[in-house]
């Protein structure tokens, strides 16, 4: 079962996706966290990466195809690849790599959630500075106003999580996805899953048509 998922910032897709993971078997490939990792070894691309980011810019076409075709090389099979592509120059890199491999996609689900759940869900959110423990100021606050339970660690906002940030970048996905949408519609993949709601509700949206393609899956596989 391969897996596109979407999702406007603060829509939740990087918990689902980890619950699909362990729940299916497959490997996560996400967009974002190779970028932070880039980000985080300080080196000249993960440098030139934070600052688009930091603007509330997408990031170039080239270097995100790069890091994404390199993790697909090692896994051609059984993958969910959250928050990729985001442009009509990435599908195009991507259904050209699919079409050369023989690799088919599955489903391209989107997780939407609105401009304002986005921003009160993003701006709240606060990082350890040590540990990188995850909080938000209403949702799941410390027990000490900006100090991590887990480690006592400094906590702070992300740049990209700052309110006026978070709007430019919802803008970006919205426009951006529209003609992405548009195409895996035409697919008959895309499917749009409601994102407000607690984790557990959501779940309960995502789980039964995941259950399916996964069942369609395995009765294709036994009778070939």
């Amino acid at each position: 079962m391969n897996i596109l998922l979407f999702g406007p910032p603060g829509s939740g897709k990087s918990t689902h996706a980890k619950r699909i993971v362990e729940r299916y078997g497959l490997t996560y490939i996400s967009s974002g966290d190779i970028i932070r990792a880039e980000i985080e070894k300080r080196t000249s691309l993960g440098i030139e990466m934070d600052n688009y980011l930091s603007r509330g810019e997408l990031i170039p076409d080239t270097i995100v195809n790069t890091l994404i075709i390199s993790k697909l090389r090692r896994q051609r099979s059984n993958f969910i690849l959250d928050g990729y592509p985001r442009t009509p120059e990435q599908v195009i890199t991507l259904e050209n790599y699919l079409y050369d491999h023989g690799i088919k996609l599955d489903l391209a689900m989107e997780i939407f959630i609105d401009l304002k759940t986005s921003i009160e869900r993003i701006s709240g959110r606060r990082i350890c500075s040590n540990c990188g423990a995850v909080y938000h100021v209403r949702f799941n606050p410390p027990k000490r106003e900006g100090i991590c339970d887990l480690c006592g660690g400094r906590l702070v906002q992300r740049k990209d999580d700052m309110p006026e940030i978070v709007e430019r970048r919802y803008s970006i996905y919205t426009k951006n996805m529209e003609p992405i949408i548009k195409f895996y519609r035409g697919k008959g993949i895309y499917v749009r899953v409601e994102g407000n709601g607690g984790v557990e509700e959501v779940w309960k949206r995502i789980r039964p048509l995941l259950d399916y393609i996964s069942s369609r899956e395995s009765l294709f596989q036994e009778r070939s």
